[in-house]
């Protein structure tokens, strides 16, 4: 797995005239070592471009504006900290000048109750609300942090910082994103049926592909050909593949490959594929272990054609750094109501099993198709531990986004079965498939070895302006 980019702030300290000079400057140093010890980029105001590197004046705003403009490309979001009570007009002015819309997290520096004389008085907790205030006024979008107002140093504070750097990669990630979407619908599949138009006003846009072309690339691929050898050989080292013919391992090789170069040429970031049963009748393989590597490298796929399943695994893997799986809320398990058994043929990435995962047949289509045509399934336990997961589908009759997410855990609980399965145990987990089934959401769900379920839920509403319910926060 690749590392994650560092994250860059765009940072403005408020300072307003009435209150104590020297906490802006302070305050200015504080937030820098806090964000640089946290591994982040910072972009500032110094002291020789402000009075303390801080923002009060209309001619400081414009001077932080122009800053950010020039970091544009890298700012992922802005933290506006008030180490006194700030000035809220140069707050949202060099936002609103700067241009940027990413988001905003707003942190207010605590006054100590034994410090409380006009020569070290914050007054930042009734500043926070007026820049709130403010930045209501002006449209722009911003969050908060657990406590009203936070030390920079405090735990609170560490855990929100951690929270908003999530929040920042998803939004950053949806922004212009390329989706793949290779093959058409199942005909037996309406549920993942989708709104591609509804997408596409939040920036989020589709590329097609047919089978057709697919299948022809791979017919005029030799069977040397160096993509293919070289995706040959990374299956191999990939997953154990004894079970398979080396025959069936070449098509997926060749499918791989030219998975791969499609997806360069066409500037697409993730893939939502085809599969029942178009790759198994007219190809002789599922596509499922090309799947598995590709989400286990973060270029996540998703089986079916399931945009808005992808779209949960992109969300949770930008939230977390690491891949995410698309599987099914399958069975009950047991008498247990916090528990079920999700389950996928499966495209798992390897990084979701307890143990290093073999390559099978389709179990389930096998007795329709020909074991010899199912070839390619990552199959293994899903190994314990906390997960988050998430969905975000098109409402068409309501002409909006909507979806849920929220956390849980996969367990250890035995289970013995075929294809990608673990045990996941959601508190109230009724009242969740409650909600799935009133509110006609589909079987798929994305999830994630990660705690990100508020940082996707305040992405998506408070800067993508989707519908989220965040289950187990009500």
């Amino acid at each position: 797995m690749a590392a994650q980019k560092k994250v860059t702030f765009g940072v403005i300290v408020g300072n307003r005239g009435f209150f104590p000079d020297q906490l802006a400057k302070t305050g200015r140093e504080e937030i820098i070592s806090v964000l640089e010890a946290a591994g982040a980029n910072v972009v500032v105001l110094g002291p020789e471009d402000s009075k303390h590197g801080a923002v009060e004046t209309y001619a400081e705003a414009q001077r932080c504006a122009e800053l950010f403009k020039k970091h544009a490309d890298e700012i992922d979001g802005i933290i506006v900290t008030l180490p006194n009570f700030g000035d809220e007009r140069g707050i949202v002015d060099a936002i609103r000048l700067s241009g940027l819309r990413v988001p905003v997290l707003v942190q207010a520096t605590p006054d100590r109750s034994e410090e409380m004389t006009i020569a070290v008085r914050r007054d930042s907790f009734c500043g926070k609300m007026s820049a709130c205030n403010n930045l209501m006024q002006y449209k722009i979008p911003y969050s908060l942090t657990m406590l009203h107002t936070e030390s920079l140093t405090s735990p609170e504070f560490t855990a929100d910082l951690a929270w908003f750097t999530s929040v920042c990669r998803i939004v950053k990630g949806l922004k212009n994103l390329r989706i793949g979407a290779i093959g058409a619908r199942p005909a037996a599949f309406n549920t993942v049926r989708y709104s591609e138009r509804l997408y596409e006003s939040s920036g989020i846009s589709i590329e097609p592909i047919d089978l057709s072309e697919i299948f022809g690339r791979i017919a005029k691929m030799g069977d040397n050909d160096a993509a293919a050898q070289a995706k040959l050989a990374a299956i191999k080292s990939y997953v154990a593949t004894g079970k398979v013919p080396e025959a069936a391992l070449l098509k997926m090789a060749k499918l791989g490959a030219v998975i791969d170069t499609w997806m360069k040429q066409t500037n697409v970031s993730v893939t939502a594929v085809q599969c029942w049963t178009s790759f198994e009748e007219y190809f002789g393989v599922v596509p499922c272990t090309i799947m598995s590597m590709m989400s286990n490298d973060l270029i996540p796929s998703a089986c079916e054609v399931d945009v808005p399943g992808l779209l949960g695994m992109y969300m949770l893997q930008l939230g977390s750094g690491t891949p995410s799986a698309l599987l099914d809320w399958n069975n009950n398990y047991g008498t247990n109501p916090d528990k079920c058994v999700c389950f996928h043929c499966s495209n798992l990435p390897k990084h979701f099993f307890a143990e290093a995962p073999t390559m099978d047949y389709q179990a389930i289509i096998a007795g329709t198709v020909g074991i010899e045509n199912t070839f390619g399934t990552c199959v293994g336990r899903v190994k314990a531990g906390t997960m988050s997961y998430a969905r975000y589908s098109t409402d068409d009759n309501h002409g909006i986004i909507r979806g849920y997410t929220g956390k849980g855990a996969f367990t250890a609980d035995p289970l013995d079965t075929f294809g990608g399965a673990g045990v996941a145990e959601i508190p109230q987990l009724q009242k969740l498939l409650k909600f799935i089934c009133r509110e006609g959401f589909e079987h798929h769900v994305a999830t994630n070895f990660s705690d990100v379920s508020k940082a996707i839920h305040e992405a998506a509403t408070r800067y993508m302006g989707w519908d989220s319910y965040l289950h187990g926060e009500e």
